[in-house]
C-alpha cells in the first residue's frame, strides 16, 4: 500500500500501482470525468501513470491552468503529426503550452506554410482527435533516441544533452515525440482547434541558429469555449495599444531612431506628464525628496551592484571613452545611482527613513525579435524610488508603499489584483547575491506587512529579484488578461555592496535596509496596458482633452472661443473644431478621438450662453443643453469623484 497526500492535506492508502485516475473515481464519479491530468510530487503526470510510492498528488481538470497546458501541449503534439502527414521531409523541434495555447517550432525546409493552409491542418488535427487515440509515456535508451532522430539536428541536440536513464517518448495514434511527459488521457477530449499565427524563430532562440517557423494554436473543450476566445481576441485586437497610440497620437515609432526605442507626440507627453504629476503629488505627501540622476554610469557602479554580472548580457555594450580603459554604460536600473546619492554624507537614525524618487529613464538590449510596441521596449522611463530605513522603520515603511499602490491602482481603475510574494527559488541559490539570513529577514517582512494589509496574495518561488524578494501586483484587466503591474522589494544586498551606513542610537554604524518600488513599473508598459483596459477612454482627469468644442459653423467661431476661456480658467482641457465641415462628420472623427465630451456649439447656445453636450459612446442618448458653469461644475465633479485625495 502506498499513502497519497492530497491538496485538503487529507491522507488515503492506495494499492502500489494505482493511477491518478484510481483516486480520481474513489473521491467521485464526477472528478473522474473532468480529471485530465495530475502533479505527483511535484512532477506533472497522465492519468494513467502507476504511482508506487507515497507522495503529494494534486488532480487538474480544465479549470485549473496546469490542466488547460496539459491539454495544450497534448494538442501540439497531434498539431505535430498534422504537420508530418501533410508536408513532407519537415523537421520538428520542441512544442511547448504557453499561457494561452501552445506552439510548435517546426524546420519546414523548402515548403511555405500561410494563413491559407491554417484550416487544412485544423481540420486533419480534428480528424486524428475524434479517433481517441491514447497518449503513452515510454522510456527510451540515449541510443535508441538518437537512432530514432538521427536525420533531425535538433531533436539530436536535445538528446545529446539529456543522460541516459531519463530520456521518454510519447507515442499515440502512429505518431512518436520525445516528450517529458504531462499530457491528458486521449485525443478525443480535444474538440476545439484554432491556429492563430506563423512567425520566424531562431533555433533555442539565438540569432546565430537557423531559423524555424513557429506555429501557434489553441485548442478547447468545447467549440463555444473556442467561439468565445476567438470573440476576446478580436475585441483585444480593437484595443491593441499600438493601434490606439497612434489613432490618438500618442507616440510613434522610427526606425531611424532605432527599435524599441519610442517617441512621445505632444498628446502623449502630455499623458505621462499628468501620470507623473499624479504621482509626485502623492509622493511628497508621502515624504518623499525628488532626484535625478544621469543616463549613463561607470561600468565599475554595475559591477559593484551586481547588476553587470546579471544582466551585461542584456545590457547595451560598454561606451568607450578617449581614456585609456575607461568605460560607461547606458544605466539599465536607477538603484546603484540612488545607492551613490545616500552616501552624498553621513546620516544618523534620526534622519531615517531617507525616500529618493526619480522618474529616471534607463536602457536594456533587448532581443528585436521580443520587442512589442510599449510593453517591451529597449528605453523606458520607471517611477523609481529607493527607501533607505533603519530594520525597525522596514514594515511600517513597507505598507506605507503598499497603501501608495493601492491608490494608484484606485485612481486609474485597476480594480481586479492579485499580489504575489516572489520568493527565492530554493532549488536555484546560485541566482541571488547575499546571505541567507538576510533573505530570510526580507521574505519574512514582505510576507507580514501583505497579511497585515489584508492582500489577495498568492506565493511564487523563483520570481524575486537577484538582489531580494518582491511584492508583485498582479493586475486584471478588462479583458481578464493579467499583467505585472506595480513591485515592492526589499533588499538588504545593496547596502552591504555599496557599504551603506547610519549611525545608530549607540553610536555606532548599522547598515540600513533599502525598500525598491515601483507603483507604474514603466511609465511606457502602465500606459500600453491602461490604453487596452480602458479601450483608449481613459479617467476623466487623464484625458489629454476633456472635451472638443464643435461648432456648427465658422460664424461661432468666437462664441467657440469665449467657451474655451471659460472652460480654460476652470482647469479643463478643450480643443475647438472650427472646419467648415458638417457637425456629423465632426461628431464622428471626434467618437473615433474618444474625446470624453462634445460641446456643439451654434445660434441657439450663442443667443443663451449654453452648449449642447453629447457624452462619448452614447449616441443620440441624453445629450442636455446647459450653462457652460454648469458643464464645467459637471466635469470637475466627475473629476473629483474619480480622483480620490491621497492620505498618508
Amino acid at each position: 500500500m502506498i499513502k497519497i497526500t492530497l491538496p485538503d492535506g487529507s491522507v488515503r492508502e492506495y494499492a502500489s500501482g494505482s493511477t491518478p485516475m484510481d483516486v480520481a473515481k474513489s473521491i467521485s464519479e464526477g472528478l473522474a470525468r473532468n480529471v485530465i491530468s495530475a502533479n505527483f510530487n511535484g512532477t506533472t503526470v497522465e492519468t494513467v501513470t502507476e504511482l508506487t510510492t507515497d507522495g503529494t498528488l494534486t488532480l487538474y481538470t480544465w479549470d485549473n491552468l496546469e490542466g488547460k497546458k496539459a491539454f495544450w501541449h497534448s494538442t501540439s503534439h497531434v498539431m505535430a503529426q498534422a504537420l508530418e502527414e501533410l508536408y513532407s521531409g519537415i523537421k520538428l523541434t520542441i512544442g511547448p503550452a504557453i499561457d494561452k495555447g501552445f506552439y510548435y517550432d517546426v524546420d519546414f525546409g523548402d515548403h511555405k506554410i500561410t494563413d491559407a493552409d491554417f484550416k487544412k491542418i485544423e481540420d486533419r488535427v480534428l480528424e486524428i482527435s475524434k479517433e481517441k487515440h491514447e497518449f503513452k509515456m515510454r522510456s527510451v535508451t540515449k541510443a535508441e533516441a538518437l537512432a530514432m532522430y538521427k536525420d533531425n539536428e535538433f531533436k539530436t541536440e536535445l538528446i545529446q544533452n539529456l543522460e541516459d536513464g531519463t530520456i521518454t517518448f510519447c507515442d499515440h495514434a502512429t505518431f512518436t515525440d520525445l516528450c517529458r511527459g504531462g499530457h491528458i488521457p486521449n485525443t478525443g477530449i480535444i474538440k476545439a482547434m484554432k491556429i492563430l499565427s506563423v512567425a520566424g524563430a531562431y533555433w533555442r532562440g539565438d540569432e546565430k541558429n537557423k531559423q524555424l517557423t513557429r506555429v501557434y494554436g489553441i485548442s478547447f473543450p468545447k467549440q463555444k469555449d473556442l467561439t468565445d476566445y476567438l470573440e476576446l481576441l478580436e475585441e483585444a485586437k480593437r484595443r491593441d495599444h499600438r493601434k490606439l497610440g497612434k489613432e490618438l497620437e500618442l507616440f510613434h515609432f522610427s526606425q531611424r531612431v532605432g527599435q524599441g526605442l519610442p517617441l512621445w507626440l505632444p498628446k502623449g507627453a502630455a499623458l505621462r506628464d499628468r501620470l507623473e504629476q499624479f504621482l509626485k503629488k502623492a509622493q511628497k505627501k508621502a515624504g518623499y525628496e525628488q532626484v535625478v540622476s544621469p543616463h549613463i554610469g561607470q561600468k565599475e557602479l554595475y559591477v559593484t551592484s551586481g547588476h553587470y554580472a546579471k544582466y551585461g548580457a542584456d545590457s547595451f555594450q560598454p561606451i568607450n571613452t578617449p581614456a585609456e580603459g575607461e568605460e560607461f554604460l547606458l544605466k539599465p536600473m536607477n538603484c546603484p545611482h540612488h545607492c551613490e546619492i545616500y552616501n552624498a554624507k553621513p546620516w544618523s537614525y534620526k534622519d531615517l527613513p531617507k525616500r529618493y524618487a526619480e522618474f529616471g529613464t534607463v536602457y536594456r538590449y533587448e532581443q528585436s525579435g521580443e520587442l512589442h510596441g510599449l510593453t517591451r521596449v529597449r528605453g523606458f522611463t520607471q517611477d523609481d524610488a529607493h527607501l533607505f530605513c533603519t530594520p525597525d522603520q522596514l514594515d511600517q515603511e513597507f505598507k506605507n508603499v503598499i497603501d501608495l499602490v493601492l491608490y494608484v491602482f484606485g485612481s486609474l481603475g485597476f480594480e481586479n489584483f492579485t499580489a504575489q510574494i516572489s520568493l527565492r527559488d530554493p532549488e536555484k541559490p546560485e541566482k541571488y547575491i547575499g546571505s541567507d539570513e538576510n533573505w530570510e529577514k526580507a521574505e519574512n517582512a514582505i510576507i507580514n506587512a501583505a497579511k497585515e494589509k489584508g492582500l489577495n496574495t498568492v506565493v511564487e518561488y523563483g520570481e524575486a529579484a537577484f538582489y531580494g524578494p518582491k511584492l508583485d501586483f498582479m493586475v486584471k484587466d478588462a479583458l481578464g488578461r493579467s499583467w505585472q503591474l506595480g513591485t515592492i522589494q526589499v533588499d538588504y544586498n545593496l547596502p552591504e555592496r555599496f557599504d551603506l551606513t547610519y549611525k545608530g542610537s549607540d553610536n555606532e554604524l548599522h547598515r540600513p535596509v533599502m525598500i525598491h518600488r515601483a507603483p507604474f513599473g514603466s511609465m511606457e508598459r502602465f500606459i500600453a496596458i491602461l490604453l487596452e483596459h480602458t479601450a483608449g477612454n481613459f479617467p476623466l482627469w487623464l484625458m489629454p482633452e476633456q472635451a472638443i468644442i464643435l461648432s456648427l459653423s465658422e460664424k461661432y467661431e468666437n462664441y467657440a472661443k469665449k467657451v474655451s476661456d471659460l472652460l480654460e480658467n476652470h482647469e479643463i482641457r478643450a480643443l475647438i473644431d472650427n472646419r467648415n465641415e458638417t457637425i456629423g462628420k465632426k461628431i464622428r472623427e471626434a467618437e473615433v478621438k474618444k474625446f470624453p465630451f462634445m460641446l456643439i456649439v451654434g445660434e441657439e447656445e450663442e443667443k443663451n450662453g449654453t452648449v449642447s453636450v453629447r457624452r462619448h459612446g452614447q449616441e443620440g442618448k441624453g445629450n442636455i443643453t446647459i450653462k457652460i458653469e454648469e458643464f464645467a461644475s459637471l466635469v470637475n465633479e466627475e473629476v473629483n469623484k474619480s480622483l480620490k485625495s491621497f492620505e498618508v
